[in-house]
């Protein structure tokens, strides 16, 4: 069975970049890339800055950065007064970690499609306050009844204090029922924390519907922000428990300002962000979205075909809108952190493409990413010369 159509190119997007064109960059899930058009207006507001970094801090600036908020937040649903701008999702995370005040005997829950460094945050709080770190195994091509039901059954009310689970996974790309996962969480009365790290300008979203005690999203991946662009979510009951990393002058103001005013950080990524928002729907939300789901579903087509990977062994995002797919590696390869790595850095070197490769489950998967700047022809040249690179061992 042939691989399916690739989407018709939108017009000119790979000119709205500044992307090395001797590379193919396939892993925009990783660090994102920023439009010409949103660096320029970061550079603006740093030629802003260092014209006058007195006035540039002192005056206004907490009100630019809650009017940037807001339109962040009204784009993802969520309550303005409840969503704090943060550096990254990994930030977030350890925001919501260090404000639980864990204690010996508690637990925090979390699934093996984590985030690595969300993983290595969960185990250092617990070490510190004498909790323990407990991970479920969902299967990969598991219902989302299947996935609910896991997870339902893995808490132990009274001691879970959190449960930590992704919307979609970074190392295996897979759409979880975050709304249901919360909802079933509740029951038994433990707070959700969703690491929606790859979900802003991906999917359609409405973080008030979730309805996750916490909810984490970076704006630099697929909404086209400058890097260190993040959301923290927090529900009404937890924000004045929730604390920043960093204690500055705005501590006394309360959530969300004191998480966002840390002093003399860049806060031109954040001031910047809405025209990432403005560039995407420039080139049509949908429209976007709807390419890139079908040129990622195209690439895992072609690369897996080349890899002799059976159609049915291609695992499905678990949901329509899901701009990231996976191949399975052939058997041995990159079954550790520090192989996934080699590996991937000798196809960039060798083949100038970018992907990410992980482990997981005892397994090698090769992940790619469609973005309005690929071309089928970049998935098709790397169907093309993998298989030889990978059988040099």
């Amino acid at each position: 069975m042939s691989a399916p159509p690739p989407p018709e190119p939108i017009p000119g997007a790979r000119l709205l970049f500044s992307l090395d064109p001797a590379v193919s960059h396939l892993n925009h899930g990783a660090f994102g890339a920023v439009p010409i058009g949103v660096q320029r207006a970061q550079q603006r507001l740093r030629d802003e800055m260092e014209a006058n970094p007195l006035r540039f801090f002192s005056r206004g600036l907490a009100d630019r950065v809650a009017h940037a908020r807001r339109h962040l937040a009204t784009f993802l649903d969520a309550d303005p007064e409840g969503t704090a701008l943060v550096g990254n999702t990994t930030t977030g995370v350890a925001v919501v970690l260090q404000s639980l005040g864990l204690r010996p005997g508690d637990e925090v829950v979390s699934t093996d499609h984590g985030y690595g460094a969300v993983a290595l945050s969960i185990a250092r709080e617990c070490r510190r306050a004498g909790a323990t770190s407990r991970v479920l195994s969902v299967p990969l091509t598991a219902p989302d009844a299947e996935v609910v039901r896991i997870l339902r059954a893995g808490l132990r009310p009274g001691r879970t204090r959190l449960l930590v689970v992704d919307q979609v996974s970074s190392p295996t790309a897979r759409l979880l029922p975050v709304a249901a996962i919360t909802a079933a969480a509740r029951e038994h009365g433990v707070p959700v924390l969703v690491d929606a790290a790859h979900v802003p300008g991906m999917l359609p979203v409405s973080v008030r519907d979730v309805a996750a005690d916490f909810w984490v999203g970076n704006l630099h991946k697929w909404a086209y922000a400058p890097r260190g662009t993040a959301v923290l979510v927090v529900a009404g009951p937890w924000r004045e428990r929730t604390e920043p990393l960093v204690v500055s002058w705005e501590q006394e103001s309360g959530f969300p300002a004191r998480l966002e005013w840390q002093a003399t950080l860049d806060y031109t990524s954040w001031l910047a962000a809405p025209v990432g928002l403005f560039t995407l729907r420039n080139l049509g939300v949908q429209r976007v979205r709807a390419h890139n789901t079908a040129l990622a579903a195209y690439g895992q087509r072609v690369v897996g075909d080349a890899l002799g990977v059976a159609p049915t062994a291609l695992p499905d995002p678990g949901g329509p809108g899901v701009a990231m797919r996976v191949v399975p590696l052939p058997d041995g390869l990159a079954t550790t952190v520090d192989a996934a790595r080699a590996l991937r850095n000798r196809i960039a070197d060798r083949l100038a493409t970018e992907v990410s490769v992980s482990a997981w489950n005892g397994r090698g998967w090769l992940r790619l990413c469609g973005q309005v700047y690929n071309t089928p022809a970049e998935y098709e040249r790397l169907a093309a010369h993998l298989p030889a690179l990978l059988a040099q061992r």
